[in-house]
């Protein structure tokens, strides 16, 4: 493969599925790790990936609006996150106590709980817009320092007032799930979402299928720590049997 080529083919990669790892890259092309650190600075000098520890992530979007920019991401593998959305929807009944974790599958997530009676926490600013004047909910929203690339609440703020409450069941997604981790982009996400962790009894990962086998700048705990996972398709045989090993239970949609 010429250097043109595989550099049009990484490109296509990551403007496809966002984040990747190096090693993953590497194998899929073909080639050695220092040949796509080369090609990949390459492409960071052009604005088109930004490299992350140990992976990379897409932001070519940013020549048509923010990099990152929340709206331009739930328009992403839409299919799969409604699929798990109504897959999850069946995991809650009204009256509940949840804490829903920002970002896009979790947006479409809550579209599928309007009509039912809750009490829902959250750091999403697209949530709380949601449910702002609905009778039905009620809202408690974090507080904190807004964070416009992930639509969130982050920081000292939210994370005080998350140590204070206890729900029963956390609903989140993230970057990445590669040999026993979550992973996600951003340091002050994850360490909002280990506070959602400790104060919630059940765990419910939403996940597409591509997210299994990535990793991202921050690691943020342990498969194990996982109750349920929620994806739109079975994940390969060496994820699975890692989700069997951490007693996860999976949930495909259908």
């Amino acid at each position: 493969m010429l250097a043109i080529e595989r550099k049009q083919r990484l490109l296509a990669i990551l403007r496809e599925r966002k984040t990747a790892t190096l090693d993953a890259l590497a194998s899929e092309l073909g080639v050695s790790g220092s040949t796509v650190r080369r090609d990949l600075e390459s492409l960071e000098s052009t604005g088109d990936v930004e490299r992350t520890h140990g992976g990379v992530v897409w932001i070519g979007d940013r020549h048509a609006g923010r990099p990152y920019a929340f709206d331009s991401r739930l328009n992403y593998a839409t299919d799969a996150k409604r699929k798990i959305a109504r897959a999850a929807r069946k995991l809650v009944t009204p009256g509940q106590t949840i804490l829903i974790d920002g970002g896009t599958t979790t947006l479409y997530f809550a579209e599928e709980l309007r009509g039912l009676h809750l009490q829902i926490v959250t750091n999403s600013l697209p949530i709380a817009e949601l449910y702002q004047n609905d009778e039905r909910v009620e809202l408690i929203l974090t507080g904190g320092l807004a964070y416009p690339r992930y639509g969130v609440l982050l920081g000292p703020i939210a994370e005080y007032l998350i140590t204070t409450i206890h729900t029963q069941t956390l609903f989140l997604s993230v970057a990445g799930v590669h040999e026993g981790w979550l992973y996600n982009q951003n340091l002050l996400l994850v360490q909002v979402e280990e506070k959602m962790i400790r104060q919630s009894q059940q765990i419910v990962l939403l996940v597409d299928h591509s997210k299994f086998g990535q990793q991202a700048l921050s690691k943020l705990c342990e498969l194990d720590r996982v109750d349920t996972i929620v994806t739109d398709s079975a994940p390969p045989p060496d994820h699975w049997e890692q989700i069997r090993k951490s007693g996860c239970r999976l949930i495909v949609a259908e």
